[in-house]
């Protein structure tokens, strides 16, 4: 069999498929389980281009043993699990090194640079409707000193990516947004966001863009050989491509290591509730800063969520987070109602630099790597489209984001 085979079916798989097949390629995509909720599904829907600076950062490390103390706060650590979370979370404290926080926001300020022309012209080479619209969104904290302590990494953002930000009162954020009516003290307007009406109509439009190049099946393991790359599937039987573009989150790992190379990659799970018939209007999102997590309207309803707890993947989920979150939203949102809505708990695959796995494999350009987006999946999945499509026709890949750096 000829062609190129795409392993995950999310929105970063189905997108670098769609632009493989609208550059004339003859693609198929693999996806374990077509009917889970990908992490790209359930986000915030938010197109978000100054978020280049990584979670990795001095002023974060500073606030992390605040947040460990409190099981439902921004972030959470499953504790049984630190053994295999310690890898990852040394490199990440290597990764808050003033010179490492510094390449990290200029490698993706350079990445975000084109991101929304690329998501129109995926748009286009898939014939997808328009999803996009500019909304902006509100940052707000709870008190000058948060207010203060966050305007060096918006000052970042201004340099290295070239997003301007406007300081706001409260007065002045509540006259954009009536319905915000709780106690805070300043808040940051960034008008450079975008938004989506519903991630998963996103993804689903792109999956049927594919038609029947997306098939089901779990890809256990990649094979490199002399006459073609092939992929092994859970039931024992095997492909043979072209090339193949290993997509697959967190679970990309387990392909990577059998092709003999490394990686530090780990979810940061994330938790949210989608509430349909919430009375609260919000003409943009609005991020909750001080306790990491935001309000959202999309179509499908207004969505709150977000925070970050490490654990391992098959981890149960705790939905205590998502009805905590709902709680500090009422204090912002008071016309948030108390119950109802679906909550949700996805994957995000997260490597410790904040910077996604994007090139190739540095003995086989056959094979190429796009996974580990962290929080900027929706965001960066056309700009990784483009540039895995770009690679397999024999373009140097951008540096910063080689699986190099984790050998």
């Amino acid at each position: 069999m000829a062609g190129i085979a795409v392993i995950g079916g999310g929105v970063i798989g189905c997108a670098a498929a769609a632009w493989l097949a609208a550059d004339g390629h003859a693609v198929t995509v693999y996806e374990r389980r077509a009917e889970d909720r990908h992490a790209s599904a359930g986000n915030a829907g938010l197109l978000a281009f100054p978020e280049i600076t990584p979670l990795a950062r001095p002023g974060v490390l500073g606030s992390v043993p605040r947040w460990l103390m409190d099981p439902l706060g921004p972030l959470a650590l499953r504790w049984r699990d630190l053994p295999a979370l310690t890898p990852w979370l040394l490199r990440f404290l290597a990764a808050a090194r003033a010179g490492q926080v510094e390449r990290s926001t200029a490698a993706l300020g350079g990445l975000m640079r084109g991101a929304l022309d690329d998501h129109h012209d995926l748009a286009r080479r898939a014939g997808l409707p328009n999803h996009l619209r500019q909304t902006g969104a509100m940052d707000v904290y709870d008190n000058e000193a948060s207010f203060r302590a966050a305007l060096p990494e918006w000052e970042l953002r201004r340099r290295l990516g070239g997003h301007d930000f406007e300081p706001m009162t409260a007065d002045e954020a509540r006259a954009l947004v009536p319905d915000l009516t709780g106690s805070f003290a300043r808040a940051v307007l960034c008008r450079a966001y975008w938004m989506v009406d519903s991630p998963l109509a996103v993804l689903q439009d792109l999956r049927r863009s594919l038609g029947d190049r997306l098939v089901a099946g779990a890809v256990t393991a990649v094979e490199p050989g002399p006459d073609g790359v092939s992929i092994r599937l859970a039931d024992g039987t095997t492909q043979t491509f072209d090339a193949v573009v290993v997509a697959a989150g967190v679970w990309s790992r387990e392909i990577v290591r059998g092709l003999g190379l490394k990686v530090t990659l780990e979810t940061e799970r994330g938790y949210n509730t989608t509430i349909p018939e919430a009375l609260v209007r919000l003409p943009m999102p609005v991020v909750f800063a001080d306790h990491g997590f935001v309000a959202s309207p999309l179509a499908d309803g207004l969505r709150i969520g977000g925070a970050v707890e490490l654990a391992a993947v098959d981890a149960p989920a705790n939905y205590a987070r998502a009805r905590a979150l709902r709680q500090k939203a009422r204090a912002y949102l008071p016309g948030i109602p108390e119950t109802g809505g679906t909550e949700w708990m996805g994957r995000r695959p997260s490597t410790p630099d904040s910077l996604p796995v994007i090139g190739p494999h540095p003995r086989d350009r056959r094979i190429v790597f796009a996974f580990g987006h962290g929080h900027l999946g929706l965001t960066l999945s056309a700009t990784t489209a483009r540039l895995v499509s770009a690679i397999l026709s024999g373009t140097p890949a951008p540096a910063p984001f080689g699986i190099e750096r984790f050998q």
